[in-house]
Formats: structure tokens, C-alpha cells, sequence
């Protein structure tokens, strides 16, 4: 790893900072927004399940299908489709403007991500991808930190418009700093539809990735609606819906470095199980009974140290089931991540329809074991 090495992987880490604030930065608003278009709280949770699917599908077609581009190039274009289409859905006149416009921030999404995974592991060398992987994933986890939050804030105080506004310019300013800063020629595995298609047809390299559709469904089922729950259960608003998600940023920030820790000590899968069973308990103790305020932040904060340590540990798994497929498995497990979203999101929304908020957490920690039992079996 050269002197320039570090400040590239922080650089990478900032692109997956716009991302994850533009993708998660719904679930900070999704009351304003649903007022303000005159929907239900879970018609408005199809903005999260609309971008998921996009980039679940779309995702590792464009990396496939561009996997002898400049790896910067990629970046540059991927930051671009994105704040366009933040840009788009600040400026929506209708519900169903909005959904097409997070249908293109997920096109732009499924290059960078995954991109940016692969170039991080490349430019570290053997021996550091564990530590490269979670400085470019600590950009999603401090979008949890300070974006979404701050997303928040902005969407209860100057309209849910302000805060895709502010998505839009930070994705080109995280443009720009690429296009300056990122050097060009960086050399990864090539990626290709014939690569896609056989690891399509591994059915051991795919029970890997779909434990991470598994265990993100899961999480859904009760992130999607943590901000009505928090309204709902505990009467909270702008300030309160904040503070909860902010201990929520610092969690995942915590999970982060916990999930490398403990992949370096006991192993990925061990830390895996680990994360499954930690998980079973704690979403529905988070939303079963109603707690004092101060219990529901610190269940909220440990909840998602669980959650955000899951990142590192699943891709040194896949980073060590084949190296030479490492795009292509990166960009499926991103794929991954929304297809869980999308399938927590939309059955968060049945629940929500049906037994009502206290139920989320049961039907997480059902999904929750079906990812155990995927981990189970791919040994």
C-alpha cells in the first residue's frame, strides 16, 4: 500500500457516502414525503422498494457489462446518473415523477458501489482487504452517522425536497473529487456477462450472496418504519426522529469496526452466526413492548451496531470463496442488499397494514432465521 493509497480508499468512501445518504435518506422523511403526495406511510415506503429493485436487478448487468471501462470513468458516470436523479426527484411534481427519478439514483448507485469495492480491495493488496473494505464501506455507515439524519432534519424543516436537493450536490462534489483525485488505469479482475452467468449457475457461490438478501430483508422489516414507529409509539418529531436515527449512525458507525474486529478474531461465518442470533433478539424487543425513551435509544444504538457490523464479514466470505470473480460477486452482493430491502420493505408494509407496528420485530426475527438456516447450509 503506497502513501497515496489511504487518501484514494477515503475518496472512495466519500462516493459511498452520497450513496448511501441518497438511497437511505427516504426512510428519514417518509412522513413529510407521504403528506406531501397524499399517500399512506406504507404507499410511501415504495420509494425505498422502487430503488432497491432497480439496482437489485440492474446492479451487476452494468458492472458485467462494463467491466473493461476505466474503473474511474465508471465512478465518474455512476456519481453522475445519481445526482441527476436526485436532482429529478427534488424537483417532482408527482408521486409518480418521484418513483422514476429513484428508479435513475439506483442506476448510478449500482455502478459505484460495487465499483468502488472492487477497486478498494485491488489498490490495498493482499493482506489489507479486510481494513480497505471497511474504510470504503465507512462511507455507508457514516451516512448513517450524519447524512440521513441530517437528511431528516432538513425534510421536517424546509420540506422532504430540501434534502434530495442537498443529495444532488453532494453527489457532484463527490464527482468532481473522483475525476481530480482518482487515478486512471486502476486494474481489477475483468467483469463480464459470461462471468455473471456463471456465478449465476454456481449454486454455492449464490447461497453466499443470498444470505445478505436474507439478513438486510430482515433488517428492513423494521428499519423501513422506524420513524412512524418512533411517531406513532413515542410521539416524536422533527428533533426526536433525528436524535433516534443519529444513535442509530453512531451504531452502525461502532458495527463497522466491531465487524472487522471480529472477522480478524474468530472468522467471518463465526461473526455471521454471531450477528443472526444477536439480531433474533433484538428487533423485537425493540418493537414488542413500549419502553421508556432512554431504553428505545439505546436498544435502537445496539440494534444497529448488530446490523452494521454484518458489511465487512460477508465480503471478506465472498472475497475468499473466489477471487477471481470478486466484481461480479461484489456487484451480486450489493444486488443483494436491495432485493433485502426491497423484500423487508414491502413485508414491514404488510405488517404495518395488518398486525400493526408492535409485530415488525417478530417477522424480522422470522426472516432473520431463515438467514441462519442459508448460513447453516452453505457450510
Amino acid at each position: 500500500m503506497d502513501a497515496s493509497t489511504p487518501r484514494q480508499l477515503w475518496l472512495l468512501a466519500l462516493a459511498n457516502f452520497v450513496i448511501g445518504m441518497g438511497a437511505f435518506v427516504v426512510v428519514g422523511v417518509l412522513s413529510p414525503l407521504a403528506q406531501a403526495f397524499g399517500v399512506t406511510r406504507p404507499e410511501a415506503g415504495a420509494l425505498m422498494s422502487v430503488y432497491a429493485g432497480t439496482y437489485a436487478v440492474a446492479s451487476p448487468l452494468l458492472v458485467a457489462a462494463t467491466g473493461r471501462l476505466d474503473r474511474r470513468l465508471l465512478l465518474v458516470l455512476g456519481l453522475g446518473l445519481f445526482g441527476l436523479g436526485a436532482l429529478a426527484a427534488a424537483l417532482a411534481p408527482s408521486f409518480g415523477w418521484l418513483l422514476a427519478a429513484r428508479a435513475l439514483m439506483a442506476l448510478g448507485g449500482g455502478l459505484v458501489t460495487p465499483v468502488a469495492a472492487s477497486v478498494g480491495v485491488v489498490l490495498a493488496g493482499p493482506g489489507r482487504q479486510g481494513q480497505a473494505l471497511a474504510i470504503v464501506f465507512g462511507g455507508l455507515t457514516l451516512a448513517q452517522v450524519l447524512g440521513v439524519p441530517a437528511g431528516a432534519w432538513l425534510g421536517y424543516a424546509f420540506g422532504w425536497a430540501s434534502a434530495l436537493a442537498v443529495v444532488a450536490a453532494l453527489a457532484l462534489l463527490g464527482l468532481l473529487a473522483v475525476a481530480a483525485a482518482l487515478p486512471r488505469g486502476i486494474r481489477v479482475p475483468v467483469a463480464s456477462l459470461a462471468s455473471l452467468a456463471g456465478v449465476l449457475r454456481s449454486g454455492r457461490r449464490m447461497g453466499a450472496v443470498a444470505f445478505t438478501a436474507l439478513f438486510i430483508g430482515a433488517l428492513y422489516v423494521c428499519y423501513t418504519f422506524l420513524a412512524p414507529l418512533l411517531e406513532t409509539l413515542y410521539g416524536l418529531s422533527r428533533d426526536g426522529v433525528t436524535g433516534m436515527l443519529a444513535l442509530f449512525g453512531l451504531g452502525a458507525v461502532a458495527g463497522n469496526a466491531m465487524g472487522g474486529r471480529l472477522t480478524d478474531r474468530i472468522g467471518p461465518r463465526w461473526t455471521l452466526v454471531l450477528l443472526c442470533l444477536a439480531q433474533a433478539v433484538l428487533m423485537p424487543a425493540l418493537t414488542l413492548p413500549t419502553w421508556p425513551l432512554a431504553v428505545v435509544g439505546a436498544l435502537i444504538f445496539v440494534w444497529s451496531v448488530f446490523a452494521w457490523s454484518f458489511m465487512v464479514p460477508q465480503q471478506a466470505r465472498l472475497a475468499a470463496l473466489d477471487p477471481v470473480q470478486l466484481p461480479v460477486l461484489f456487484a451480486l452482493n450489493a444486488s443483494a442488499i436491495y432485493v433485502g430491502a426491497t423484500l423487508g420493505s414491502a413485508l414491514g408494509g404488510a405488517v404495518l397494514k395488518g398486525p400493526g407496528l408492535h409485530a415488525l420485530g417478530l417477522f424480522g426475527a422470522a426472516l432473520m432465521a431463515l438467514a441462519f438456516a442459508s448460513l447453516a447450509a452453505g457450510r
